[in-house]
């Protein structure tokens, strides 16, 4: 003889979360939105859920599980919205999704070929520098490069990287960088704009700025540039992430640098103005 239930006329939410494969906090959350009506509190000030209640709770959560979003729930319970216009939407979601996911999975699979964060930067970037020893490239390089691609996007980056290539292949070259890097570091806050140490920075930096322009030409880099445009805009399919404009983006990302290493930068570019002029 089987035992007789007798089923409760009403139940705390606790149960009707449990029944319905929810939690309390998610009920909480569909009567603030007006999805599920939120029922009178019984004496004990506690809410009881009824047959209707959860009758609408399992609907929620099958059209949850199928992606609808909980706007459309709504609007298909109000009979505001076409069943169709609503399934028309879910399928353009959900064409969307998998593309991020077909993104996500090509950028795994990049970091893993590549073996390090530069395989995280843009294809264009990346097969410009795979081919380079590893340790080739330094973290600040990763870092400059990931600036610079945000800035002025994946050409401007891949561009950029012709000065990696230089550095990595010219030791010379590569302990200039790193022997303005630190005299650039030195132009701290106590240093003044006007200091001599300023101007012969800047003539400094303008002199090896040069001479990487003439390895990277040596090299036939610039020509490699120059084809980077026909690769880039082969690739662009108009669906490209919304870039912020170059000079909003500029304003936007803080270096704290000191004045006297300001003015150092201001004067290396019309040092570097100055040549492209004469050489016009």
């Amino acid at each position: 003889m089987y035992p007789s239930v007798t089923p409760p006329r009403e139940v705390k939410i606790g149960d009707a979360a449990a029944f319905a494969g929810t939690t309390p906090r998610a009920i909480r959350h569909y009567h603030q939105i007006g999805l599920l009506p939120e029922p009178e509190r019984g004496g004990d000030g506690r809410r009881r859920y009824g047959y209707d209640d959860m009758i609408r709770l399992l609907w929620i959560r099958k059209m949850s599980e199928a992606g609808i979003s909980l706007d459309d729930v709504r609007a298909a319970f109000d009979e505001v919205r076409d069943i169709e216009d609503v399934l028309g939407r879910l399928e353009e979601t959900l064409a969307a999704q998998e593309a991020d996911i077909k993104r996500q999975r090509a950028a795994v699979q990049r970091l893993r070929d590549v073996g390090s964060p530069l395989g995280l930067l843009s294809p264009l970037v990346t097969d410009r520098l795979s081919h380079l020893p590893s340790g080739a490239l330094r973290p600040s390089d990763l870092d400059a490069l990931l600036v610079t691609e945000r800035i002025f996007g994946p050409l401007g980056a891949a561009i950029q990287a012709s000065v990696f290539i230089t550095l990595a292949t010219h030791p010379d070259l590569r302990a200039e960088a790193d022997r303005l890097d630190a005299a650039d570091a030195a132009l701290d806050d106590t240093v003044d704009p006007h200091d001599p140490r300023v101007d012969e920075l800047a003539a400094q930096h303008c002199a090896h700025h040069n001479a990487l322009v003439q390895a990277m030409e040596a090299a036939g880099l610039d020509a490699a540039e120059e084809k980077l445009f026909e690769i880039y805009d082969a690739e662009v399919s108009g669906e490209e992430e919304v870039q912020m404009s170059a000079c909003e983006a500029v304003t936007k990302m803080p270096y704290g640098f000191s004045a006297a290493r300001t003015r150092c930068m201001e004067l290396t570019a019309q040092l570097l103005g100055g040549d492209l002029s004469a050489g016009s």
